[in-house]
């Protein structure tokens, strides 16, 4: 444990907490609120589809790539200092990704630009409520971010579409323009400075160099293995229009990639033990892990991350393409989902108080699983918004107890001067599991929903012409729009055969999703009970220390003593 932090409050601390928490949930809403905008730009930049996809998911890769050096940036020049760059760089890349004209803009503005910023941004906001609150306030401050980063990724959608439906795509970047600049201001005014480190603390660029490399490549295996192949390559993989893996190689690119960055990160992991041992400053101390809440802490939060991407990856197509609701619809279904989030952290907040962090950890682990068993059990063709509401209520409770007070868990044992470094790593282990998780259980959903419809197709009596056509289409995209011309019987029979596949495929997905967040359970058992509980006083310390006689002579002291 670390030493009990004796400094006063201080008394801006809840301002400090807003400026962060609002800064947060611009860094998430910004991994989410483009997905359900792509066709518009599309239609806008007269551009091909992978092309857009790039947009996101460079985002996804810069920003996951930096985070442990943005948290040790924060650790040697100050938190405050790198909240205030990255939420300027945050809101310049806003700016022209706002005013973009054409695909290669929109990629500098918000992959590269935002995405550093971000990467800048996200490990500061968790060192600052590490640094500066205390105590049980400690629980209620991290109650406060884990609902703002479960909010963030829950509603994405549901602002994404209202902006493009409502008003332009580009309003999710001017959005960030009027909000970076007021969080700039609010951290000069609240945000305390970090006090310089005792001792002259070097970059270690060659660790930097080989985390981002590694990570890099990595993150891009796990999101980009559907789309070239995780064995047998499907597509060729060009840059700027040359092709720099073809089609025709007897692999694909993704093992290649895969075995690169594990090679990569073993040698970050063996240069910096070496610069550990021979106090070189490394960029990141595995020595931290030998604390138990950050060791077992970010395994659980890798495989929770997992679990829960598979419900928000999984279900927006179930209601999309069974249920054929709107993106704009389909969002505001999720809605719920936002709200028991919020409840649940502040309600996991004041838990923390009776039954302990660890606790309440484990129960809203518990009532994923749960939630995700009950989602499953009402998904149909037929659903209804009120088919959700228990499975929403029980996973948004589970979020919202499970993350927040993980991230205090993880955070309890490391001390003040390396806490940035050890939130990027704990952002780092959240987007390498979801990019895992949306990976494996992408992969399993959409296999599933191919060979369940195509099954459905079969089964359903429909002219031999149009079942013929049907599944050929469903192998090609996995989808299938019926042909103009249809009969409204077959139409409607092919759109039900249809529907049934992909609820049968939703149906398994969604459960193994509550598979992964079960390891996630059994994991959190390895969590020591007393992580992120604040030591005793010193007084209470002593006067546990002391026999009983002399105890209640001490209590009567105490007062003299205070």
């Amino acid at each position: 444990m670390t030493e009990p932090d004796t400094r006063q409050p201080d008394p801006r601390r809840w301002a400090t907490l807003a400026v962060v928490v609002v800064a947060a949930l611009i860094v998430v809403l910004d991994n989410s609120v483009l997905t359900v905008a792509i066709p518009t730009i599309l239609r806008d930049f007269h551009t091909t589809l992978p092309a857009v996809e790039w947009v996101i998911t460079g985002y996804a890769l810069t920003f996951a790539s930096l985070l442990i050096i943005g948290g040790r940036l924060g650790d040697v020049f100050g938190h405050r200092r790198i909240f205030v760059i990255g939420a300027a760089l945050f809101g310049g890349g806003s700016l022209l990704a706002a005013l973009s004209w054409g695909i290669p803009s929109l990629i500098v503005g918000e992959a590269l630009i935002e995405g550093i910023g971000a990467s800048l941004m996200l490990p500061t906001t968790l060192a600052v409520i590490s640094t500066t609150f205390q105590g049980r306030e400690r629980a209620t401050a991290f109650a406060a971010w884990g609902a703002t980063v479960g909010v963030g990724a829950a509603l994405g959608p549901v602002l994404g579409g209202f902006l493009t439906t409502n008003y332009s795509w580009r309003w999710a970047f001017g959005i960030n323009v009027i909000v970076a600049p007021l969080a700039v201001v609010g951290a000069m005014l609240f945000i305390d400075r970090t006090p310089r480190p005792a001792r002259r603390i070097s970059i270690d660029v060659p660790g930097a160099v080989l985390v981002a490399s590694g990570l890099f490549l990595f993150v891009f295996a796990l999101s980009e293995g559907a789309r070239y192949g995780w064995f047998r390559p499907l597509q060729s993989f060009t840059v700027a229009g040359t092709r720099v893996w073809p089609a025709d190689r007897a692999v694909s690119l993704t093992p290649v990639v895969m075995v690169l960055a594990a090679v990569i990160l073993f040698c970050f992991y063996r240069l910096e033990r070496w610069k550990e041992r021979h106090d070189r400053s490394p960029l990141f101390e595995f020595g931290q892990l030998r604390h138990p809440g950050f060791r077992y802490g970010l395994a659980t939060t890798s495989v929770l991350a997992m679990g829960q991407l598979g419900m928000f990856f999984v279900l927006p197509i179930f209601l999309q393409d069974a249920k054929h609701l709107s993106a704009e619809t389909n969002g505001f279904w999720m809605v719920p989902a936002g709200v028991f989030i919020i409840i649940g952290s502040q309600l996991g907040g004041r838990l923390t108080r009776y039954i302990g962090v660890t606790r309440v950890v484990q129960l809203g682990l518990v009532l994923e699983v749960v939630g995700l068993i009950v989602v499953a059990s009402v998904v149909s063709p037929s659903i209804t918004f009120s088919d959700l509401i228990v499975g929403w209520g029980l996973f948004g409770f589970g979020i919202g107890f499970a993350s927040s007070q993980l991230t205090n868990v993880i955070l309890s044992d490391i001390p003040a001067d390396k806490s940035g470094v050890a939130s990027g790593t704990n952002s780092t282990v959240r987007q390498v599991g979801a990019a895992l998780g949306v990976a494996v259980i992408g992969s399993i959903f959409a296999s599933l929903t191919v060979s369940k419809t195509v099954d459905a197709v079969r089964a359903a009596s429909l002219p031999r012409a149009l079942q013929s056509t049907a599944v050929a289409g469903l192998h090609a995209r996995r989808t299938f729009p019926i042909p103009r011309g249809t009969a409204a019987p077959d139409a409607a029979t092919l759109s039900h055969a249809v529907a049934t596949g992909i609820t049968d495929a939703t149906r398994p997905a969604l459960l193994i999703a509550a598979g992964f967040v079960t390891v996630g359970a059994f994991l959190s058992l390895l969590l020591p009970r007393s992580a992120g509980v604040p030591r005793a006083e010193p007084l209470v310390e002593e006067l546990e220390a002391i026999e009983p006689v002399e105890r209640d002579h001490a209590l009567l002291d105490a007062p003299e003593r205070a």
